[in-house]
């Protein structure tokens, strides 16, 4: 028997590959199928199972492409219907793959179809379970994306106790636990950083997991939720319904545009994203684009700040062109019209207009700040911390939402808590007329190394 955790830290995302004596299953898929069909080619074995655990919503799964490249069965929980050949198993249904098996536990509460799979190994014992969004480390998926007029929040945290007390706790304590999820993700609360446990220690450690009865467990479930970021509900669907080919999506959108191409769907109604590192944004970047870069969690933050109904067109580093295709393709954004060939050297070069971001540092900051002129754009959470006082709040997640609570006349030192988050509020802020925005590079981690006093906020 062998298993691997083919873990993606910009989503925060775990698949798995799983396989005996010459068969595998792969366990919630990326939307790339390469991976997944190389690791099997290496290892001489052939894909006989796709299992998803779950219609996700943070991420489009690889399952159909997959499924038509090998020749594999999908399988999800019971009460799971697609717009695809799917096979829906029962409850406690059991697949053999070469010597192991895989237990199908169907445990609702995430969502309607939400299953984990239990592995039983070559001697007949219990060894691991594939837990998908019903159990974290540290913490249970959240219980908001799967509401219907005959369904509310509640309904699903009380179905998720009863699947958890029925189907997770029962299970031996050595029983290993791999979640689809780690730190970061926004399908929990408060996801521990490990990507995976067991029984023993999740029973330990986990809020959820503790003694208490239903009432309480829903209201500690549901207390604190944030809503969902506003693509959720689009991937879903597409993880339900299907979606074009993802070589297909690549090659379409790889485009490479000229200069003069670029300009002239840049005045159209397109967003330009630019998906460079902050640092190389802030010494310039095309007028009206939205910095948000690839090395942080790229995906999920255009999931959460770009409207999917528009087109994009992108200014990448020399080579980035098609990861950041790919990576958009991971969340449903689809739609771009291509990037800019030769990137910002080849803009500068044609004597095309260039906006610069005024960064400071933190020692700067220090020296220049004014209490009432600091936005901070972290988390409610890492607001407990402390925050500067007088500071203004907003989270980068609600902050288009809440542009009316700020003064353009006014000027802002923008922070997070180590800079990539600030630089895509202040490229948000300044194409929405915020003309006298400062970032501050490094964001509180490095205000922290200076005299600049915390106070811990005051929130109403």
């Amino acid at each position: 028997m062998y298993i691997e955790q083919l873990y993606t830290s910009c989503l925060a995302e775990a698949a798995y590959y799983i396989e005996s004596e010459g068969e595998a299953v792969i366990i919630d898929p990326l939307r790339e199928t390469e991976p997944y069909i190389a690791l099997a080619n290496k290892r001489n074995a052939k894909i006989k199972y796709v299992f998803e655990t779950h219609f996700h919503a943070d991420f489009v799964s690889g399952h159909v492409d997959l499924a038509k490249k090998t020749g594999s069965t999908i399988v999800y929980g019971p009460n799971a219907e697609c717009g695809y050949d799917c096979y829906s198993a029962k409850d406690n249904e059991v697949f053999t793959v070469g010597k192991i098996k895989l237990k199908v536990l169907h445990t609702p509460g995430h969502t309607m179809e939400s299953s984990c799979f239990l592995l039983i190994d070559e001697n007949g014992k219990e060894n691991a379970v594939f837990t998908g969004d019903t159990l974290f480390v540290g913490d249970v998926g959240r219980p908001d994306l799967a509401i219907k007029s005959n369904i509310t929040v509640e309904d699903l945290a009380g179905m998720m106790y009863d699947s958890l007390n029925s189907k997770i706790k029962t299970l031996a304590d050595e029983v290993i636990v791999y979640p689809a999820h780690g730190a970061g993700s926004s399908c929990g609360k408060n996801i521990g950083k490990e990507t995976f446990s067991t029984i023993g220690v999740q029973k330990k450690m986990n809020y959820a997991l503790q003694p208490m009865t239903k009432a309480e467990f829903v209201k500690a479930v549901t207390d604190g939720l944030s809503a969902p970021p506003k693509y959720f509900a689009m991937d879903a669907m597409l993880n339900k319904a299907g979606y074009d080919n993802i070589d297909e999506v690549i090659n379409k959108n790889t485009k490479a545009l000229s200069v003069a191409e670029f300009e002239a769907l840049a005045t159209t109604d397109v967003i330009i994203l630019d998906t460079r590192t902050p640092d190389e944004y802030e010494t310039g970047t095309v007028p009206n684009s939205i910095n948000i870069g690839l090395n942080g969690q790229y995906a999920p933050w255009v999931g959460a700040l770009l409207d999917a109904s528009k087109p994009l067109i992108l200014i990448t580093a020399e080579g980035k062109e098609t990861e950041a295709v790919l990576r958009l393709a991971r969340v449903g954004y689809e739609n771009v019209k291509g990037y800019l060939q030769g990137g910002m050297n080849a803009w500068k070069a044609a004597g095309k207009k260039v906006e610069v971001t005024d960064s400071v540092n933190a020692d700067e900051f220090a020296k220049k700040y004014q209490n009432d002129n600091v936005l901070d754009v972290r988390k409610p959470s890492e607001w407990d911390s402390g925050v500067i006082e007088n500071a203004k709040l907003i989270c980068l997640s609600t902050l288009q939402n809440d542009m009316n609570l700020l003064d353009k006349k006014s000027h802002y030192f923008v922070h997070c808590a180590g800079g990539y988050r600030s630089m895509m509020a202040a490229s948000i802020l300044k194409k929405n007329g915020f003309n006298k925005i400062t970032n501050v590079r490094g964001g509180m981690g490095k205000i922290k190394e200076t005299k600049v006093p915390l106070v811990q906020p005051f929130i109403a």
